[in-house]
């Protein structure tokens, strides 16, 4: 099955933000693994489509979380990202922004295997001085980007 990685990558994002599973689950291999970054709280990995969907559904409740695709490199089976991820640390208060990088793997279209990268803190963690809104990243102000739009979740 030919698609298009970034489509794929944004829609299961969308699914996550919006804690969609279904929407998750049609973006997830059937025996995905998520890796994660220690020492980050909950960094085991998390296996299994259904698994990783409730897993988002979740996280993205607890903490009122909105993920956004950046910036993607893709070839046919493979892709990176910078992604933010935009929070509420302990459920309360101003809302900070994660940012991050992925490895993604796909078979048959679907997303495999996920490789995360990122120090999740309760503020803001990004690169010094780069221009993330003159490059189409998004910004506070703006939880969409270039790359990623704000999603129609009327589908």
């Amino acid at each position: 099955m030919a698609s298009d990685p970034l489509a794929v990558i944004t829609r299961y994002y969308d699914g996550c933000s919006a804690g969609d599973v279904d929407l998750m689950l049609t973006t997830l291999h059937p025996d995905v693994v998520h890796y994660f970054l220690a020492p980050n709280v909950g960094s085991a990995p998390v296996v299994g489509a259904e698994h990783l969907a409730r897993y988002w559904r979740k996280v993205a409740r607890m903490i009122e979380a909105r993920w956004v695709v950046d910036h993607c490199l893709a070839g046919a089976d493979e892709a990176v990202i910078e992604w933010t991820m935009f929070w509420r640390p302990d459920g309360s208060g101003d809302r900070v922004a994660t940012r991050g990088s992925e490895w993604f793997t796909f078979t048959g279209g679907l997303i495999r295997e996920i490789r995360s990268y990122y120090q999740q803190r309760p503020a803001t963690t990004e690169l010094d001085g780069f221009p993330y809104g003159e490059r189409g990243y998004s910004t506070a102000a703006a939880e969409h980007s270039r790359a990623h739009p704000e999603p129609d979740l009327t589908r």
